[in-house]
């Protein structure tokens, strides 16, 4: 696993996190939906017309490895 992946989805995660829908809803759509998953936001998911399992799906094997330790570094910042 690339170490350049999981800070590119945890800068997302972070900026979305603290900017809120704004600072999602202009990150690409296949950060939108992994950056939705991690932040447990089905409601953003819902706005895309994304179901949970379309979203992990779209996500892709790599950043969905990477979910786990992502949310774990979201939760560390809080």
């Amino acid at each position: 696993m690339s170490d350049v992946e999981y800070r590119h989805f945890l800068s997302k995660a972070r900026d979305a996190q603290k900017g809120g829908e704004p600072a999602w809803s202009v990150q690409s759509t296949g950060e939108k939906v992994a950056v939705a998953l991690a932040l447990n936001r089905a409601d953003w998911l819902a706005t895309m017309n994304y179901t949970m399992a379309e979203a992990i799906e779209r996500t892709g094997p790599v950043w969905i490895s990477l979910l786990p330790r992502v949310v774990r570094a979201l939760d560390n910042d809080a």
